[in-house]
């Protein structure tokens, strides 16, 4: 699959956008699959904004075939997009809302031979709203086990593991004195010099002020060895420690 094809995009609140490039539907759905696989908790009745304003020309029969796919999925599709200069005159006709058009930042999805080991192939950035104030710091002392949240208005220290299915956020930096197997998302308010630190990077996803990336970039850059995590001229960095 081709990294022209379509991207994604995402926040911290599970809003995605699709953002469709070349209109082959079982390409893209194909993509979706993978992701979604990757982490189904994330994308599970996520609302799905599809948008087609880098697409050239869309007609009916692939929208609504792409939307009933979508859905399939497990996406709560909300509306689409269009270019300004090319409205379909079918727009009447769709049962779903179509919606103005929006500035964001973006995630593209690269199939596996086009994307160097070294370069992450899964990012997800948005736009998130800004840091107000710092708060004290919260501290876990017994492991994170799965299906749990923690989450800390300031900075948060797991002298444990987060297992796998697990979740830490934290409005400032994330400390993980063990295992980082779940997700964990620092600056969840905009907070772009947050970091985290594990001793062992295991983890289905990371964040840092919303820029995501998903455990199959991570494995092609530090696995099951001590990482941090910080954001270097708006992308993800992983650098052992």
């Amino acid at each position: 699959m081709s990294d022209t094809d379509f991207r994604l995009k995402g926040s911290v609140v599970t809003t995605v956008v699709l953002e469709v490039r070349c209109l082959n539907v079982e390409q893209i759905v194909q993509g979706l699959k993978e992701k979604i696989a990757q982490v189904p908790q994330f994308f599970n009745q996520a609302p799905l904004i599809v948008d087609f304003c880098a697409c050239e020309s869309v007609s009916y029969e692939s929208f609504d075939q792409l939307i009933g796919r979508c859905r399939e999925l497990g996406l709560a599709v909300m509306g689409w997009r269009a270019p300004e200069s090319g409205i379909p005159s079918w727009r009447t006709d769709a049962l779903l809302p179509m919606l103005p058009n929006a500035s964001n930042r973006k995630l593209n999805i690269k199939s596996e031979e086009s994307a160097p080991a070294t370069d992450p192939h899964v990012v997800i950035k948005t736009v998130v709203e800004e840091r107000d104030v710092s708060q004290p710091t919260k501290l876990i002392t017994k492991p994170v086990r799965s299906g749990q949240q923690i989450y800390a208005p300031g900075d948060l220290i797991v002298v444990s593991q987060v297992s796998a299915g697990a979740e830490v956020l934290a409005e400032g930096n994330i400390h993980i004195y063990g295992a980082l197997r779940g997700r964990a998302l620092a600056g969840i308010k905009g907070d772009t010099q947050a970091r985290i630190f594990c001793r062992s990077m295991e983890a289905e996803l990371v964040s840092v002020a919303g820029n995501f990336m998903l455990s199959d970039a991570l494995q092609n850059i530090i696995w099951k060895d001590t990482a941090q995590v910080l954001l270097v001229d708006d992308a993800l960095e992983i650098v052992s420690l």
